[in-house]
């Protein structure tokens, strides 16, 4: 756990989404969290990701999701050298059968 991150407001807000049920209450609590910018970032970084682990190569992924390589880059080192968040919900989606 990044100690950078944690203090007691984050624990809340990560409370707050575990609470959520539906994917419609995580668009109706999200869309009112966050901005549009923002929710359209976090969601290219995972499909970045699950681009990533599938073996695909920056060009390609640049290309089908229009991150920069810098973007790209960031995703990469965190699956590599992160804290496993991204290899916990890439396992947990294939999972379900959702990738």
């Amino acid at each position: 756990m990044n100690e950078k991150i944690k203090d007691d407001n984050m624990d809340i807000l990560f409370e707050a989404i575990l609470k959520l049920k539906t994917i419609e209450e995580c668009y109706n609590f999200f869309e009112d969290l966050c901005t549009v910018s923002e929710l359209k970032s976090m969601s290219q970084r995972l499909e970045v990701a699950l681009m990533l682990d599938e073996k695909h190569v920056y060009t390609d992924i640049a290309a089908k999701t229009g991150a920069s390589t810098a973007t790209i880059s960031r995703v990469n080192r965190a699956l590599h050298y992160g804290a496993e968040g991204y290899r916990l919900i890439i396992s947990r989606l294939k999972e379900k059968g959702n990738v």
